[in-house]
């Protein structure tokens, strides 16, 4: 049920951002959940049909900043505010209200770590204990309880998701991870920025935080829970000439005389039931055009032509299942809801 038996009513910060419009986008569609606030510093003032004509004004609220919210009104809140910034601002919420923050700034459980990554100390410690990683497959149970969700990265989802089943079962090697990531320009963010222009990403294909890519901590963290001991990973990302999606090639040894089919049982095994992590049968490979605008996560599993070594694929839209859609996802967890509440549409194609 919905709070006091009514809808739920829902603020998104920083609703002038790619992610805060999917998060409109999605939640117009929720039968429980009615949007009561909105904020965006610089469009303060305006509707969101001004920054996003696509989305419609009926019903929705103006675009405020987020000291004119009346907190008393709100009962969740979707947090998709700039890393760095985010900290602060959860730390001043009040505490009868449940988040999910889409931000990085919670999503490292080690605050030295989140320093070194970030450039910066971590502003709430004590809200970053109380944090809960949200990768809804893997850590549904305690998302269920929790008051603030870390909802994971773009990166991290699609990395995850296949490689943790089969760290658990010691099926590859943890030592030896290869992880080759392209992304849509979305992953960006809204802002402009040279990297993203039309003439510097059109017609070309470039990687990018070569070494240093912020997502590298984020991936090794769950995969050394998954593997029981510390993980590093080869992780390099890259940035394609489309809008939406991601595809990762995921390299792997594989251990104790598993082969591809041994890997795909096991992800088939762990996935079962779930409505959004779909294994491919052998022989069929994800594309990044299967998943448009869902917040479907799909999985193959190949040998490699090199002994003893198999190629892992997932492929999910980077706005959806990499952040938005999965934030909803885990709202409906938190609030005992059907998980694909809103999130039941199917992929756009071609």
């Amino acid at each position: 049920m919905a709070v006091g038996g009514n809808r739920l009513r829902v603020a998104i910060l920083g609703a002038s951002g790619y992610t805060g419009a999917e998060l409109v986008r999605l939640l117009l569609r929720h039968p429980m959940v009615e949007i009561v606030a909105m904020s965006a510093d610089r469009q303060a003032g305006k509707r969101i049909s001004q920054s996003f004509p696509h989305l419609p004004d009926d019903g929705l609220p103006g675009l405020v900043k987020i000291e004119e919210i009346d907190w008393s009104g709100v009962d969740f809140v979707f947090c998709c505010l700039p890393h760095g910034l985010t900290q602060e601002t959860i730390a001043g919420l009040p505490v009868h209200l449940r988040i999910v923050d889409l931000s990085a700034d919670f999503r490292l459980h080690d605050i030295a770590v989140y320093a070194q990554w970030y450039g910066h100390e971590h502003l709430a410690p004590d809200l970053q204990r109380e944090a809960v990683y949200g990768l809804t497959e893997i850590n549904r149970e305690r998302i269920k309880s929790a008051r603030l969700v870390a909802n994971p990265g773009c990166y991290p989802t699609a990395a995850q998701l296949p490689l943790i089943p089969l760290l658990e079962k010691s099926l590859i090697g943890a030592d030896d991870i290869i992880i080759d990531a392209k992304s849509g320009v979305t992953g960006a963010g809204r802002d402009a920025k040279q990297a993203s222009l039309y003439s510097e990403v059109t017609e070309g294909i470039h990687a990018y935080g070569i070494a240093s890519h912020r997502h590298a901590p984020e991936i090794e963290q769950g995969l050394s829970k998954a593997a029981g001991k510390g993980v590093v990973v080869n992780f390099t990302a890259h940035l394609m000439p489309m809008s939406r999606g991601i595809l990762s090639s995921i390299y792997v040894k594989c251990a104790n005389g598993a082969g591809a089919g041994d890997l795909r049982k096991a992800l088939n095994d762990r996935y079962a039931g779930e409505y959004f992590v779909k294994i491919l049968p052998e022989g069929a490979a994800p594309a990044t055009r299967h998943v448009r605008g869902s917040n479907f996560c799909l999985i193959s599993v190949f040998d490699d032509r090199v002994t003893g070594r198999a190629i892992l694929f997932s492929a999910e839209d980077n706005l959806v299942k990499g952040a938005s859609g999965q934030a909803i996802q885990n709202m409906n967890v938190m609030m005992g809801w059907l998980e694909q509440m809103a999130l039941e549409q199917l992929p756009m194609f071609p």
